[in-house]
């Protein structure tokens, strides 16, 4: 596999067309073929395709379903890496699954393992258990769902990421909540932390503001879009100046062991 020094990811921050897949595909179709550069990763909202719908009975697909081929499509024409999450039925759970797929059509995926009860989300879909380290160019990704961001243990680095992706249905009533986690991720971590976030209200009447941010391993924020902005944001990160980071200043040679009951 070829190895990038330099990633160049590309940030969607969009609104979602409550529980209408083909009109929220049709928009983001609209959307790459503006792009004005070639890009490594394009990275989508959470339920980037319904709206952070607790009606999983009647929009989830199978893994061979229209979405995930559509995925697929987008990743070749456009020679880049792909992901967000959808709702995906298997062996009749509904999972709240973040896709990873790559341009040659293999794919690997997470399921989302902290399930928002405020939401109601836990009783319409089941947890995952698996943790997922996904290459792709040289660099080692680690891709989680919304609510996962509160829970450091389990996106805690064992020295085995460089990016930690974050994708979001996150609630403008707790946007400071979600800016503050991006950086603590991010220092605790030693690894770049990317967060996407849609805006617009969802047909729960839930209000969106987006703030979908980089952040760097010192903390520091790179690239942000505007808080309620439909916006697209393109950036290069550099592999190297996160390995000399961490050889200067070796925090996770002190790390506690641990283990995670699942």
């Amino acid at each position: 596999m070829e190895m990038a020094n330099e990633l160049t990811i590309t940030v969607i921050q969009s609104n979602i067309f409550w529980e209408d897949k083909e009109k929220n595909k049709r928009m983001f179709d609209k959307i790459f073929g503006k792009l004005s550069q070639t890009t490594d990763l394009i990275i989508l909202p959470e339920m980037f395709n319904t709206g952070f719908s607790m009606r999983p009975s009647l929009l989830a697909e199978a893994m061979n379903g229209p979405t995930v081929s559509w995925m697929g499509k987008i990743a070749s024409q456009y020679n880049t890496a792909v992901t967000g999450s959808i709702i995906i039925k298997e062996n009749e759970n509904f999972l709240n699954r973040m896709i990873w797929m790559f341009p040659h059509g293999n794919y690997d995926y997470y399921d989302k393992r902290h399930l928002f009860r405020m939401g109601e989300e836990n009783q319409e879909y089941s947890a995952g258990s698996r943790k997922l380290i996904t290459n792709w160019k040289g660099w080692r990704f680690r891709p989680l769902v919304c609510y996962d961001l509160r829970f450091p243990v389990w996106s805690r680095n064992r020295n085995d990421y460089d990016m930690i992706i974050y994708v979001a249905n996150w609630p403008e009533a707790r946007r400071n909540v979600w800016k503050n986690l991006l950086v603590a991720r991010a220092i605790e971590n030693q690894a770049y932390v990317v967060g996407v976030n849609r805006v617009g209200v969802d047909g729960r009447h839930i209000s969106y503001a987006g703030d979908s941010t980089i952040v760097d391993p010192m903390g520091n924020i790179v690239s942000e879009i505007s808080a309620y902005d439909e916006s697209v944001k393109t950036i290069s990160l550099s592999l190297n100046e996160l390995i000399t980071f961490r050889e200067k200043f070796p925090v996770h040679l002190d790390a506690d062991d641990f283990r995670i009951k699942l």
